[in-house]
């Protein structure tokens, strides 16, 4: 990584784990043009399950705003692969899609996906400023509590 986002990281005491493999008929990532779709990331650092529950039955909403960061980080973790260590590629957060999976009367949604919105801010300033979603489900891959995928715009190389 160059200098730009890896102070960021530095500066808000960021470290990212390794990326994870995919675990059914899918790619972590695809690149169309300069857009890079990053398949959803659930809560796992560097191969260990955490962050199993639900939303408003035996999960905080702060637990679930750090298994939304934990996403996020895996998020962080697929871009720089995808860009050659290099996430000063990354011109623009463009759109993240949060699952929670939750009890039928949570509502605070957004309140728990904030966690990966503001690490995207803090890592790439303006530029991690994006449109998303944020839905309740009823379950999740491994009983994990969120799940968040997104879409980046690129600075492709030739």
């Amino acid at each position: 990584m160059t200098a730009n986002v890896q102070n960021r990281l530095t500066e808000h005491q960021i470290e990212l784990p390794q990326p994870t493999s995919s675990v059914a008929n899918y790619v972590p990532y695809v690149f169309s043009g300069n857009t890079l779709y990053v398949s959803g990331q659930i809560t796992v650092w560097n191969g260990e399950l955490r962050h199993e529950g639900r939303l408003g039955k035996n999960v905080s909403i702060d637990e679930g705003y750090q298994a939304a960061r934990l996403c996020g980080l895996n998020l962080l973790a697929q871009l720089k692969s995808a860009c050659g260590g290099d996430l000063d590629r990354v011109t623009r957060v463009v759109k993240l899609g949060g699952f929670v999976n939750c009890s039928p009367d949570f509502t605070d949604h957004p309140a728990v996906i904030n966690g990966a919105s503001d690490l995207m801010v803090d890592v790439f300033g303006d530029a991690g400023r994006h449109a998303r979603f944020a839905v309740g489900v009823s379950s999740l891959p491994f009983g994990v509590a969120v799940e968040i995928d997104g879409t980046f715009e690129i600075n492709k190389v030739d």
